[in-house]
């Protein structure tokens, strides 16, 4: 596997970037973030990364959002 430098999700779980984002914004603040249901109706880690494995378009929202999270986070340190 080619080494990735100016990928920030490369070598990142999903499970992690969702993890970040919980601990970062909350699930109430995820889900006013990216509006879907397994963030806002009994959210879990599990249910959660079960759709957005099997889900491309919610994914990517996901990992835009903790892609500007860590340049927001750069931009503040």
């Amino acid at each position: 596997m080619k080494a990735q430098p100016n990928n920030p999700l490369h070598g990142i779980t999903l499970e992690a970037i969702l993890g970040e984002l919980v601990t970062r914004h909350g699930w109430e603040g995820l889900g006013r973030e990216i509006d879907i249901r397994c963030f806002t109706h009994e959210p879990s880690i599990a249910s959660s990364l079960k759709f957005l494995r099997r889900t491309p378009w919610a994914r990517e929202r996901v990992e835009a959002l903790y892609v500007s999270t860590l340049r927001r986070q750069q931009e503040t340190a």
